[in-house]
């Protein structure tokens, strides 16, 4: 019997052989439709990027004209290509010409060839372009060669997003992983930051599900549950977090749940049941979820990302991840991009070097709102796509008055911003320069300034 995976392994192990090679672009390009055509017995492999103008190109190819790469072009919707591209759906087809969507490109010479095979390059659910393999004689791709063809697409699609691909786009254009987005969502938190996309993704994946010593994973459940409220007091004893009213409150919160003694029941029982540290995390944290989402408080569902910020935190402690080094490797002007995130989470970045948030979920009551709130950082909610659409890097700017997010914007939308934020930045130095003076009309009435504090631990900032 014939090994189904064989195939895409070895074509992965290939490509990522060619990936470690020191190549131009094209010419790598040129080797990856070579090998998958080798590999697949086809005699045509190309490569179609799509631009932003919704055009797709062809980079390479194997087997047609040569002289069409870079000329060749259709539509997205226009011809199979354009249909896969414009669906993210893959066309196996033993009869390309009697497709009703089939667009002849006299340029490729690809009239001799009758099957089809086409693949979207997809990341994050986005499409960014298409692959193809082609026979000559009428035949059904297997289940096997469509996973090998999806494989290598998956490549590709990381060669796009990293940029490879720049320097063969002629000029005045662009790919459409570079087109800019704009986002409208909710205002959570008032301020206009301009920075670079940092995509936070906590979400961890446990596959070693059963132990093989159940004290041994009670011990180091133990040791990571230590690990987890030393860090959570470290927070607390942070002289930029000591005195926050809500803020202080939130990791409260943390220190609690991470105290409490019917989750470490229940994460002990699990232990004993036969799941490792991690899987015990993993389901506690499932089954307390699905219970959560029945509840008809919001405030209460919201509190849902707390704990899974907690769980998360547990399980890089067990799995000796522990936080990342987050400060040497983000930029100066980090503006933080992700689908939700827990309060303690964002507290791993540093301060100085935040200057926004942008959330596809999050409320004004969730936790890591307040927290950007008591950090004077601008914060945009609901804004759906904006994680898939994000690339590290990106350039992008939050717009936490209207709660509106702009991803690559273009340059007279980004100068409008800076001179915006300039504006607010004088401002602010003209409250500064009132601030010791009296509090008193132009008639002689001396008015009482108050601040509204929760806690407290709030006094100390009545002087600011």
């Amino acid at each position: 019997m014939r090994d189904m995976a064989a195939g895409p392994r070895v074509l992965l192990k290939r490509l990522r052989e060619l990936m470690a090679e020191a190549l131009e672009p094209q010419e790598r390009l040129d080797r990856i439709v070579h090998d998958i055509a080798q590999n697949m017995v086809a005699e045509v492999c190309s490569l179609y990027v799509l631009r932003a103008d919704s055009v797709l190109e062809l980079y390479a190819t194997e087997g047609l004209n040569r002289e069409s790469v870079h000329l060749a072009q259709l539509r997205l919707g226009q011809g199979l290509v354009g249909t896969i591209a414009a669906s993210a759906r893959a066309l196996n087809l033993s009869d390309a010409q009697q497709h009703p969507a089939f667009a002849y490109l006299p340029e490729t010479g690809e009239e001799i060839y009758s099957s089809f095979l086409g693949v979207p390059v997809l990341r994050a659910g986005r499409t960014l372009g298409v692959l193809v393999v082609q026979n000559r004689t009428q035949r059904q791709y297997r289940e096997d060669e469509v996973e090998a063809l999806e494989t290598a697409a998956m490549v590709i699609a990381e060669m796009i997003a990293a940029g490879d691909l720049a320097r063969l786009t002629r000029p005045g254009l662009e790919l459409d992983l570079r087109r800019p987005a704009s986002f409208t969502g909710l205002s959570l938190n008032e301020g206009v930051g301009l920075g670079h996309v940092v995509l936070h993704e906590p979400r961890i994946v446990v596959t070693n599900l059963f132990n093989e010593d159940s004290d041994e994973e009670l011990r180091r459940l133990e040791q990571a549950l230590g690990s987890l409220r030393l860090s959570i007091d470290d927070m607390l004893s942070r002289r930029d977090v000591a005195f926050e009213g809500e803020h202080r409150a939130v990791l409260e919160a943390y220190r609690m749940f991470a105290n409490d003694q019917g989750w470490v029941r229940r994460l002990e029982e699990a232990v004993r049941n036969g799941l490792t540290a991690e899987a015990a995390v993993e389901k506690v944290q499932s089954d307390m979820r699905a219970r959560m989402m029945h509840m008809t408080d919001p405030y209460l569902r919201e509190r849902m990302s707390d704990f899974d910020d907690l769980a998360n935190r547990l399980l890089r402690m067990l799995m000796g991840r522990g936080p990342d080094d987050v400060a040497a490797s983000l930029p100066k002007d980090a503006i933080i991009v992700a689908r939700s995130m827990g309060a303690a989470e964002l507290l791993d970045y540093p301060r100085e070097k935040l200057r926004g948030l942008v959330l596809e979920d999050g409320t004004v009551t969730s936790h890591v709102v307040i927290v950007a709130r008591a950090m004077g950082i601008p914060v945009a909610g609901q804004a759906k796509g904006a994680v898939s659409m994000s690339e590290n890097g990106d350039a992008i700017i939050v717009d936490g008055d209207e709660g509106a997010i702009h991803l690559r914007p273009q340059s007279d939308l980004e100068a409008a911003y800076a001179e915006k934020v300039r504006f607010r930045a004088r401002r602010q130095e003209l409250y500064r320069e009132l601030r010791k003076k009296p509090s008193q009309s132009k008639d002689g009435v001396k008015v009482d300034l108050m601040m509204n504090a929760g806690l407290a631990v709030d006094l100390p900032q009545l002087a600011e």
